[in-house]
């Protein structure tokens, strides 16, 4: 057991009580040591023993804790889902205010909490763009797979020809991790207030408390208006920006190794078309699986297992993706 070894241990406060019992036991053990030489040698063999037994335990339940920060860290149990209309004008809004519905029910059965952290609707009360909150267990093992393009094949209401409608949305599971592979340089954000949006009367902000945070370098911007403090409000976005700027770096590594990859799904990348929602023909279909799924009320109603289960188990099984 190295000094550093125990020092890292003793930082981590899930680990910090062990390390002092390995530093208590190893003084114990240089002790008995010196005494091992003397008189007592043989009492003193018995207790190094029971020693050696002792730190062989507290360093399991050390590597236990570890192992578990690492899935945790992996996937973690807090993540933001933003949501933005893509082609099609309205019709595209009411489409990611859809997705919103069928996630926030996914969410429900899965006993997750969900917060809106910004929103931006249209006229008809459609999104423009929505930003939701998701804390429980399993949210981005579950989700990972839902960043890409959506698009919804449809007759809309609106039309009177019965002309279908071919609309987007984006989506993105952006992972909030409690530790950060990067650090801004405050010179480098743009930080705007406003105030948040309302349903008039009493609910209207009348304070700035919004906030909208731009990193310069690469164009990526984040929004919070769910807290009444601009403080609350900018550790949120900046959170979500330190996730968006890692899920760029990731998405940038992913491609230049993607041409040495056998088999992957997809890219990651939220520009990638996965999924098709045809409404007339009651299908989903998942372009990176080739695999389709009926009954699309009860999948817009947050029935999403059958899915998830799937692009998980390709996920972990490269081979199943390229049938």
């Amino acid at each position: 057991m190295k000094p550093a070894d125990i020092s890292r241990y003793k930082q981590n406060p899930k680990t910090a009580y062990f390390a002092a019992e390995l530093e208590r036991l190893l003084l114990e053990e240089a002790e008995l040591k010196e005494l091992a030489v003397g008189d007592l040698g043989d009492l003193a063999q018995g207790d190094l023993v029971r020693i050696a037994e002792q730190k062989t335990a507290l360093q399991s339940e050390i590597d236990k804790i570890l192992e578990r920060e690492k899935v945790d860290e992996q996937f973690p149990n807090e993540a933001v889902l933003e949501i933005r209309a893509g082609a099609g004008g309205q019709e595209a809004a009411l489409f990611a205010e859809e997705l919103s519905h069928m996630y926030r029910a996914y969410a429900a059965q899965r006993g997750w909490q969900v917060r809106v952290l910004s929103e931006s609707k249209t006229d008809l009360g459609g999104y423009k763009e929505v930003l939701l909150e998701l804390r429980g267990v399993g949210v981005y093992e579950r989700l990972r797979f839902e960043q890409g393009v959506h698009r919804v094949q449809r007759i809309p209401a609106t039309e009177k020809t019965g002309r279908v409608h071919t609309s987007t949305a984006s989506v993105a599971i952006l992972p909030i991790r409690k530790k950060h592979t990067i650090e801004i340089n405050p010179a480098d954000i743009e930080v705007e207030f406003s105030r948040s949006g309302g349903a008039g009367g009493q609910n209207v902000n009348k304070v700035e408390t919004a906030v909208r945070i731009v990193h310069t370098p690469t164009g990526l911007e984040a929004r919070s208006q769910s807290e009444r403090n601009q403080l609350g409000n900018r550790q949120i976005a900046m959170a979500v920006l330190l996730a968006k700027i890692e899920q760029l770096q990731e998405e940038q590594a992913r491609a230049k190794l993607s041409a040495d990859r056998k088999m992957q799904i997809g890219t990651g990348d939220r520009s990638e078309k996965i999924r098709t929602y045809n409404i007339l023909q009651d299908r989903i279909t998942d372009h990176r699986i080739r695999e389709s799924w009926h009954n699309i009320p009860t999948i817009f109603a947050g029935n999403l297992d059958p899915m998830l289960d799937a692009l998980v188990a390709a996920g972990a099984n490269p081979e199943v993706a390229g049938k």
